[in-house]
């Protein structure tokens, strides 16, 4: 079992990816791709007037602000426009894709964040009607039904909160969770860059790995949303998930190349 999460940055193929896919469906294996919508939804937003906006945690890592707009837009992008282009794109080539959100049959549950705390010209602001939360708990039941039935699941955000809401969540770590509820034996997170760098932006000072026991060193090194993956990566170990890739989505074959050890192999 193989959990594969495609980044939603800009520069990514779902050409090469769906034809990777399927190839790996093809020769056995089960797949569970998880996908997040990043350029899609400021796209979208742009189009429709809602200029996107960013925060910064004190801790450094970075998120969407989520309005309650902007929760529609995401949907919209999300569901509507990446999550149909990658089923369309296995479809073409023969793999029974499903597009699931993480709302179906309750597979992402979570918790609305009551409060985020953002950085603002060096100043930290609380921000109280974010729509955002994290997963906490994932029902594999719908994905196991899908995959015993020769089927592919797709996954996109949103989650589902207590509250029985949407709520924007990270799909990295989305993913990781949803990589320890099925057992998969790999976690590959696809992304637009080669995958943890020492010096970024430089892509020659790829990690090629990190141990469990280097995981610290692992957060110092990452910037942006890289750090998002990092503990993605961090909580798919300790959830017992034996290995974790970072790898680069703009190559061919990216999936089977980031199981070669292409990329950032944290184990």
């Amino acid at each position: 079992m193989i959990v594969v999460k495609i980044g939603g940055a800009a520069g990514i193929s779902h050409d090469s990816l769906c034809a990777d896919a399927a190839a790996l469906v093809a020769r056995g294996e089960r797949l569970v791709i998880v996908h997040g919508g990043s350029d899609a939804t400021t796209t979208l937003a742009r189009q429709l007037g809602h200029e996107p906006q960013f925060i910064t945690s004190p801790s450094g890592h970075s998120s969407r602000r989520t309005d309650p707009r902007t929760l529609e837009i995401f949907q919209m992008a999300c569901r509507g426009v990446v999550n149909q282009s990658l089923v369309l794109g296995l479809v073409r080539r023969g793999v029974r894709a499903v597009g699931v959100s993480g709302i179906d049959a309750s597979l992402w549950r979570g918790t609305r964040k009551a409060a985020i705390r953002a950085l603002e010209a060096g100043r930290t602001r609380i921000i109280r009607d974010d729509c955002s939360g994290s997963v906490e708990h994932v029902d594999p039941a719908l994905l196991n039904t899908l995959l015993d039935a020769g089927c592919t699941p797709v996954i996109s955000p949103p989650g589902l909160s207590e509250a029985n809401e949407p709520i924007n969540v990270d799909a990295d770590r989305a993913a990781a969770r949803t990589a320890a509820a099925l057992r998969a034996s790999t976690l590959c997170l696809l992304s637009n860059v080669p995958g943890l760098l020492r010096a970024y932006p430089d892509e020659e000072s790829l990690v090629s790995s990190i141990t469990i026991e280097r995981l610290d060193e692992a957060e110092s090194l990452a910037q942006g949303r890289m750090k998002n993956k990092v503990l993605a990566a961090r909580e798919a170990l300790l959830a017992g998930v034996p290995r974790v890739i970072i790898g680069d989505a703009r190559v061919a074959s990216p999936i089977t190349r980031a199981l070669e050890g292409a990329g950032t192999v944290f184990a």
